[in-house]
């Protein structure tokens, strides 16, 4: 593996531990000033997730792609316009950059690192939701890097600030995100044990959405977009 190749696995990693961190954190710091109103509690969980998003993605866009997305990744691949071969490693770098993320959040606001979520999230609906919401963030990654490539971050970062409160879930929309809000027993977690139907969603979510789009936005058109999900 080349300087370049370890270069774009770092800043896959470090992308989305900042995602999970932000997601994480601010999780709990609308939970510990909101006063138990949960609508604040999302709201304020909402805006710094969609606004990292934009963050990460300018600053990393140019080295990795900035994917910091299992299912984004396999879309990307299955798009042609990411090598397959390389798909392993850079899920492995986001599932670990997730996880020290949530480590992050923990430490900064005095909790236990090692954690597991009580959350229950489950049913139809909730996994449907899933599906829906990795839908449109891998529709919005394939139009705008189409049509618009320079509106990639913001567009993602809008998807999934809009995706919180359309959704039935409140748009995880990402494996990694999934399996680091599983490690943390915190206004954003997931049990464990629900983790792995959400990620079954946001997968099939993903494939459909490439499966579906493939009329409009042609493989051979598409360059390696610069982008991922929360």
């Amino acid at each position: 593996m080349s300087r370049k190749d370890w270069h774009k696995l770092f800043a896959e990693a470090l992308g989305t531990a900042f995602l999970l961190a932000a997601v994480i954190g601010s999780g709990i710091m609308a939970e510990a000033l909101a006063g138990g109103n949960d609508a604040l509690a999302l709201l304020c969980n909402t805006i710094p997730t969609g606004a990292i998003l934009v963050v990460i993605i300018l600053i990393f866009g140019a080295i990795s792609g900035a994917h910091f997305n299992p299912a984004v990744t396999v879309a990307i691949a299955m798009r042609g316009a990411f090598p397959w071969p390389k798909a392993p490693a850079y899920i492995v770098a986001q599932l670990v950059g997730g996880l020290a993320g949530a480590w992050a959040a923990h430490f900064m606001f005095d909790l236990p690192i090692l954690q597991a979520s009580a959350t229950l999230r489950t049913g139809a609906g909730q996994w449907f939701a899933e599906a829906v919401a990795t839908f449109g963030l891998v529709m919005t990654i394939i139009g705008c890097v189409a049509r618009a490539p320079a509106t990639v971050p913001y567009a993602v970062g809008l998807y999934i600030t809009s995706a919180y409160w359309f959704t039935a879930s409140t748009s995880f929309a990402n494996p990694a995100v999934t399996v680091a809000r599983a490690f943390t027993d915190t206004f954003s977690g997931i049990t464990p044990a629900h983790a792995p139907a959400f990620i079954a969603a946001q997968l099939v979510g993903a494939i459909v959405c490439v499966l579906v789009l493939r009329p409009l936005f042609p493989a051979e058109t598409v360059a390696e977009p610069r982008a991922p999900a929360a």
